[in-house]
């Protein structure tokens, strides 16, 4: 990034990346939503505004998220684990077909451009927007499935379109697991596992996906960027497990308003870049 601004201009950049580490950590571990969900759209706006080709932009800022996601959600499942709030069970049987629906997203990711990686983040950040302001979901069944079918189709399409948008499992997973009436703190803290799942693959795919390609700012490893991973990280790994011991302890109600609010503006946003 040093190559295309000066150094106060980076300054800025890195106190932007810091406090969005900060959210995002927090986010991950309140509401299960996946850090992601708020990292994107700031990396894809910053990367931009350091004259990065959008086409590019969208892949940097899916990929640096994913890589955030690791370290994130390995202290956010932690701190839920300790809590009682990671179901075991259903990580184990759900964790194997999330895998690979995330490992077939990263290696997806070479032959999808950047308009189309926006409109999927665009669109899905768009329902879960509109998702999160609905007072109560709706439920379609009273226990998780439990046979192999349904779960390798809902387990491979979580890590396919999380993997595609840069997110964390929970963005997709908890509204999920909720529709079968699966207790919502449970599937917060279970999702935060799948982030781990999700996310390894996914980076994988995306590193490879963008070796040798054209303007990607400095010290970019494939798609990913690291300065702008590290410096989310570093932020977010702290903000994290004090998240999920807010879950615990507050309604976090109207927070679900406000990030749902942020992500409606951002996605017509996004959207407006490519329609």
């Amino acid at each position: 990034m040093i190559d295309f601004a000066p150094p106060s201009f980076l300054l800025i950049i890195g106190a932007i990346l810091l406090a969005t580490g900060a959210l995002s950590g927090l986010l991950a571990g309140l509401l299960g939503v996946g850090g992601g969900m708020f990292v994107v759209p700031v990396l894809f706006f910053l990367f931009g505004a350091l004259n990065v080709p959008n086409d590019v932009a969208m892949h940097l800022a899916v990929a640096t998220s994913l890589a955030t996601i690791i370290p994130i959600s390995v202290s956010s499942a932690r701190a839920h684990y300790i809590r009682g709030a990671l179901d075991t069970h259903l990580f184990r049987s759900w964790a194997p077909f999330i895998f690979v629906g995330a490992a077939l997203g990263g290696l997806a990711s070479k032959y999808v451009d950047g308009a189309q990686l926006t409109v999927i983040f665009g669109a899905i950040a768009l329902i879960v927007a509109l998702t999160m302001a609905a007072p109560k979901g709706p439920v379609i069944a009273d226990s998780v499935p439990s046979s192999v079918l349904p779960r390798s189709l809902i387990g491979s399409v979580i890590g396919l379109l999380s993997a595609l948008m840069g997110i964390g499992g929970g963005t997709l997973s908890v509204p999920i697991l909720t529709l079968f009436s699966f207790p919502v703190k449970r599937a917060i803290g279970t999702a935060a596992a799948f982030g781990i799942v999700i996310a390894v693959p996914a980076v994988i795919g995306f590193v490879w996906s963008g070796l040798g390609v054209a303007d990607r700012p400095p010290w970019s490893l494939g798609n990913v960027n690291m300065p702008a991973a590290v410096i989310v990280v570093v932020a977010a790994i702290f903000t994290a497990p004090i998240g999920a011991r807010m879950s615990h302890a507050i309604d976090p109600t109207a927070l679900r308003f406000v990030f749902s609010g942020f992500l409606f503006v951002t996605s017509i946003y996004m959207l407006r870049e490519v329609l």
